[in-house]
């Protein structure tokens, strides 16, 4: 799915990403507004997302989306490559971020690569933002969901103690494996503590 306020971006995007034999458009829109409701008609596997937008911003849209769609798989696509842009995109829940200058290529693997659900950051982002300490933050939702993990409680406890569903727990625990850069829940609980996450 896009969202980009400008159309002759999103009639090129549309032409050059439907030659791949594996991608295709379902669905775009100019406003952030309209993230959620194309998302629950469509379920892309990726939303590409721009920051500037009319009405409410590209990370504003993007941290709704996942509020209430968390196996939503987003990529930030800007003409800007601003820290503070890049890092609260991260904390909103995107999972990589590209600049419109990059070269189609660099697009398209970037694509591939969040919608596998793995993040995607330009070396050079990803130096800037080491330097920073910044990379893609635990929501507060995860964190309870991550205490609870690194308690024992299976998917099934967590999802009657915090009244969602299972499904939600499992889409959850995903992100946050992916965030922390683990494998499984012992690997997340470990590193949870090492970060002062979770308090044992």
């Amino acid at each position: 799915m896009l969202v980009d306020d400008h159309f002759v971006v999103r009639s090129g995007l549309v032409a050059s990403l439907e030659l791949e034999d594996d991608l295709h458009v379902v669905a775009e829109t100019d406003r952030g507004e309209q993230v959620i409701p194309l998302y629950q008609r469509h379920e892309p596997q990726l939303v590409l997302m721009d920051l500037q937008l009319p009405g409410i911003s590209g990370i504003e849209a993007t941290s709704a989306l996942l509020s209430a769609h968390p196996a939503a798989r987003v990529l930030i696509f800007s003409t800007f490559a601003r820290d503070d842009e890049i890092q609260s995109a991260l904390q909103a829940g995107a999972l990589g971020y590209l600049q419109k200058s990059a070269s189609r290529d660099e697009l398209l693997t970037a694509i591939r690569t969040v919608a596998a659900g793995q993040t995607s950051l330009p070396l050079e982002i990803e130096r800037r933002l080491r330097t920073l300490g910044a990379e893609p933050g635990i929501t507060p939702r995860e964190r309870e969901i991550l205490t609870r993990v690194a308690q024992g409680n299976a998917n099934k406890e967590i999802a009657a103690d915090l009244g969602i569903s299972e499904d939600t727990v499992k889409q959850h625990v995903s992100r946050i494996l992916v965030k922390l850069r683990v494998n499984d829940r012992a690997q997340a609980t470990a590193e949870a503590i090492r970060r002062g996450l979770v308090k044992v």
